[in-house]
């Protein structure tokens, strides 16, 4: 059998992002070329690799066997890559995050801005997921570092601390809410709601809560930022959960009222995650120490 690296990066790709369709979109394929790869990858190993449904895909034994074998490979090649760069007449390289919703939108932004400024021929690839998710793909080796919910359960990866902040509720001015110095998530399901987009890590947990309430999250419009989610609300349209650090920055500009969130998980210790020190690759490493620092 004869797999090229496309054929191993697309299979990734397609695994991480469930269908043929978005992984092909991924991987900068057209369908056709990447359902085609697939099915040669198939005829080649003479078993099938994914099952296909109208949920997506999901991996065969042999398709899980692939995909250990895949990863590992395309980790080894980037790391040869990094490696040989400095005989070539410079570096380069590309560094895998994974990050939650408060992460990526309150912190990273001037980290990250650091980091590359340093780093010119250096290429972050950013993704959004859910904490849980983020430690799956950690230990995988689909990511490179990820920076997950202190709440999550890490397992065996390796830790630091990385910031703090807590989820607040914002209201107009005048809202019931307001009477009280915190409320509970419960009590925030009774009022109309303005949230992030569906696809949002953030949008994804709350809904998550709500539904062990036994109560329905009532979004009445989602949005792509915390910022636009502030202006919604000081237009009356319904409350939101924001970062802390959002709520504090929107308030200066927008009649807001901030209302703290009384549940356990309000308060987010965010924390770096790697497989090992010894396993990341060196721009790896170094975003790790920018992180820290």
């Amino acid at each position: 059998m004869r797999f090229d690296l496309i054929d191993l990066r697309l299979f990734c790709d397609v695994v991480d992002e469930g269908s043929i369709t978005a992984g092909a979109e991924k991987s900068a394929l057209a369908l056709a070329a990447a359902s085609t790869r697939v099915r040669n990858m198939e005829l080649a190993l003479g078993a099938a690799l994914l099952t296909r449904s109208r949920q997506g895909v999901a991996l065969t034994p042999a398709g899980r066997m692939l995909l250990k074998h895949a990863r590992t490979i395309l980790g080894q090649t980037a790391r040869m890559r990094e490696d040989l760069s400095t005989f070539a007449g410079g570096l380069s390289g590309e560094v895998r995050l994974l990050a939650n919703t408060n992460a990526l939108t309150e912190f990273l932004p001037e980290v990250l801005s650091s980091f590359l400024a340093a780093h010119p021929h250096v290429s972050v690839d950013l993704e959004e997921r859910l904490s849980d998710e983020i430690v799956g793909l950690i230990a995988e080796g689909v990511g490179d570092v990820g920076i997950v919910a202190g709440t999550v359960d890490v397992g065996t990866l390796q830790t630091y601390p990385f910031r703090s902040d807590r989820f607040v509720v914002v209201t107009p001015p005048g809202h019931p809410l307001t009477a009280r110095p915190a409320a509970t998530f419960a009590e925030v399901l009774a009022y109309d709601f303005v949230g992030l987009e569906r696809s949002s890590s953030l949008q994804r947990f709350l809904t998550a809560k709500a539904a062990r309430e036994g109560r329905p999250l009532r979004a009445r419009i989602q949005l792509r930022s915390f910022d636009a989610v502030c202006r919604m609300v000081e237009a009356g349209v319904g409350v939101g959960v924001v970062p802390q650090t959002t709520a504090a920055r929107a308030a200066k500009a927008m009649s807001l009222a901030i209302t703290d969130l009384a549940d356990d998980w309000a308060l987010r210790e965010l924390t770096i995650v790697v497989r090992a020190d010894d396993e990341l690759r060196p721009y790896a490493r170094e975003l790790v120490e920018s992180l820290r620092a």
